[in-house]
């Protein structure tokens, strides 16, 4: 089982001799690599059990990175840059020779972001090199929002977990991407759709998810925990599968009847995205034979929860742990 700690200086030094280290950012953890050793890179897919057709995001200490990495920076990329980094956003630019086809799966752009977390905002600070880091958990299944998630689910498969504590978003980067002459939001997640647009302007939304993604967490089946999970009215749901063991996941209706795990009493969407991973991880250990949730209000954030929602229930993920 790898070590959980905050020895900045630790992690720095397996990077550095090209281990993989867990780090904590604001959305999810992610297993980190150094971004110009391809072993490292080669070992992160090994670890996770991750297709090499899947692109991994490049992490960057700050914007002034961008300049040896990506070949070109359209106007609008450095308006959200400007705006939101460090934080939840990936763009997704024409790469420079510097970032390595393992990285991009053979594309010629790569995906970008500055995280806000100040554990790993700082070890950036401290290495001479980028870090790709998808989330540091099995492929396909539930993303991790702490340390102890990243040891349950990887083991030894790591060798050191920077614990910086609960991510404070829990759901992953939003993905801008910039490869052609307008560009389009491919992932919903921390930022959301409305906020970009009061920036640049009216931007597309791609809606359908791919077996040859153009950037991370773009597949049908992602997120799963393990278990069948069915969306729609619960009431009603509940009725139909009335003779299975019943967990549910509720937006902010308690449904004491069942084994439930309510995401936002409040009805905030940003507690409800918080606490989504979480709650799936949490459901996916308990005795129920299938998990029944619903859609939150699909503005804002809950357009991205909504997203994972679906991906988590397609019949695949389902299977994932089978």
């Amino acid at each position: 089982m790898a070590t959980i700690g905050t020895d900045i200086q630790k992690a720095r030094k397996i990077l550095v001799n090209g281990g993989l280290v867990a780090i904590p950012t604001e959305t999810v953890y992610g297993l980190a690599a150094n971004a110009f050793n391809e072993k490292a890179i080669t070992n992160i897919f090994k670890a996770k059990n991750r297709p090499s057709f899947d692109p991994l995001i490049t992490h960057i200490a700050d914007a002034t990175q961008l300049s040896e990495l990506a070949a070109h920076i359209p106007t609008k990329a450095i308006e959200l840059t400007t705006q939101f980094w460090p934080g939840p956003l990936t763009l997704i630019l024409p790469k420079t020779d510097k970032i390595s086809d393992l990285i991009t799966s053979g594309l010629d752009s790569a995906a970008f972001r500055v995280p806000n977390h100040p554990l790993t905002n700082e070890l950036l600070k401290q290495i001479n090199f980028p870090l790709v880091a998808p989330s540091a958990n099995p492929f396909t299944y539930v993303s991790p929002t702490t340390a102890q998630h990243v040891a349950d689910q990887l083991g030894d498969k790591v060798d050191y977990i920077l614990d910086g504590g609960l991510c404070t978003i829990g759901l992953e980067s939003t993905i801008v991407s910039f490869t052609k002459e307008t560009p389009k939001i491919l992932r919903l997640g921390g930022v959301s759709a409305e906020d970009i647009e009061q920036v640049i302007g009216s931007i597309a939304i791609q809606t359908h998810s791919s077996s040859a993604p153009e950037a991370p967490g773009m597949l049908t089946s992602h997120y799963s925990p393990g278990k069948p999970l069915l969306i729609g009215g619960i009431e009603q749901l509940a009725a139909i599968n009335k003779k299975k063991k019943i967990g549910v996941i509720s937006f902010k209706k308690a449904f004491p009847s069942y084994i439930n795990s309510v995401l936002a009493p409040s009805g905030n969407l940003s507690e409800a995205a918080q606490n989504l991973f979480k709650s799936l991880r949490w459901m996916a250990n308990q005795p129920v034979d299938i998990i029944l949730t619903e859609f939150v209000p699909n503005h804002g954030l809950g357009r991205a929860i909504n997203d994972r929602l679906k991906r988590a229930s397609s019949p695949q993920a389902g299977k994932a742990s089978k």
